[in-house]
């Protein structure tokens, strides 16, 4: 099955489309045949799951033309673009030491969790 995401302003996933390979047996089919099928003109842009766009694109990932890759949303303000996975790293080394941890914004570091 393909995966085809469909980009809003700034390139924001709004959604993602799933078509069957027969239908999409290239990008550009499957981006007629949902262009065709909705009757528009939206931009949309096929995901992978493979690695290929570097992420597999979800709801508020943004697609980088320049990177040709998805985005995930920053889920926090200090964290950091990863040029090599376009994932965010945190200023701080998560512990491996398996426990579960959560990121403390305001004190710029990892809280155990004691949930």
């Amino acid at each position: 099955m393909a995966h085809f995401a469909k980009l809003g302003k700034g390139n924001i996933v709004l959604t993602v489309e799933v078509i069957h390979d027969n239908v999409a047996t290239t990008e550009q089919a499957g981006l007629e045949f949902l262009q065709n099928l909705y009757k528009s003109m939206d931009m949309w842009k096929q995901t992978f799951k493979d690695g290929t766009r570097k992420n597999f694109a979800g709801i508020d990932f943004t697609y980088d033309p320049v990177r040709d890759a998805f985005i995930p949303p920053k889920p926090f303000k200090s964290w950091t673009l990863n040029e090599d996975t376009c994932l965010w790293d945190p200023p701080v080394v998560k512990p491996d030491d398996g426990q579960r941890y959560n990121w403390n914004e305001d004190t710029q570091q990892w809280d155990v969790d004691n949930s």
